[in-house]
This record gives C-alpha cells, structure tokens and sequence, in this order.
C-alpha cells in the first residue's frame, strides 16, 4: 500500500535508516533497507529530491559540554489577528535560544523550549521579550529537571497506523 505522497514500505524503511544513522554510504544503507545498492540509492536522491529529508544532525550530548537551564514556556498572546502571530514568530526565529516552539489550539498560544545558560539568563531573555510589545499578555515556566524521552518518531509504526 501507497501512504501520502507516494511513499511505499521500502521508502518509509528508507528513512528510518537515514533518520536513525544519519549519513551511510551507498552499501550500508541498502543492507539496513534490504534492497540492492544502486535501486537504494535512486530511491533516497528521489527522497531528497521531494523535500523528505530535511538535512543530517548530530545528537549531541549537551550536558557534558556545559551546564545549561532547559525551561518550558508556554505562551498566550493577548491580540489573536494574523500580524499578531506573525510579529511573535518572526521574533523568535531569531533568538537562538530558543530551540523549539510550537503554535497550539486551545489555552495557550505557543509552546518554547528555552536553553540558556543559568536561570538568570532565562530572567533576562524572557524581560527582553516583553519589552519587544510582541503582545505577550502571559507566559508560564516549567524548569525542566530531567529528560524522559527526547526521540524522533518511529516512522514505520507511525506509518502502519495511518492505513488502518
């Protein structure tokens, strides 16, 4: 069976491996996928081709290299008009330290996950967002005490369900 945008089993094994390994040689991969070399590697220029693989990341162990605060903020804006959301998104693009953030329904507008390097420095970030009238009328913080899970999703499980 086809899922959306022409992607069959092989594909979605495809990118499992890519996302799971990263970058592998022509071989390697086409062993994990089982399928031969060169059919392999069409299939994976094609994925690159079509925007399915948005580049190669490394995973890298934040902890060991300096201490850092991870906090969670979730965010509501006080005026819900399209340049409202446009002005607050344009913003933190550009904040580094922000390293996730998510438009979401229902009570809150936005959830951030915020990486600074003590909890001051979150103090400061989050009084020059305020001071920047991006129309913030409430935030909420959440310290993050410890990582649970933190993982891409398993493609091939999610995939199976979306045909049933």
């Amino acid at each position: 069976m086809r899922e959306k945008h022409g992607l069959d089993a092989t594909d979605i094994r495809i990118l499992s491996a890519v996302q799971k390994h990263g970058q592998l040689s022509k071989t390697r991969l086409a062993e994990i996928v089982n399928l031969s070399p060169t059919p392999c590697w069409e299939r994976l220029t094609r994925l690159k081709a079509a925007g399915f693989i948005r580049g190669y990341h490394a995973d890298i162990a934040l902890d060991r290299i300096a201490e850092f605060t991870q906090v969670v903020v979730t965010v509501s804006l006080a005026h819900h008009r399209k340049p409202d959301f446009d002005r607050f998104e344009a913003c933190i693009r550009n904040i580094d330290e922000i390293t996730g953030c998510v438009a979401t329904g229902g009570g809150m507008d936005y959830v951030m996950t915020v990486l600074c390097p003590s909890l001051a420095a979150f103090q400061s970030l989050m009084e020059s967002l305020l001071a920047a009238e991006l129309g913030i009328e409430r935030y909420m913080t959440y310290i993050v005490t410890r990582e649970v899970k933190s993982e891409p999703p398993n493609l091939a499980a999610l995939t199976a369900r979306i045909g049933r």
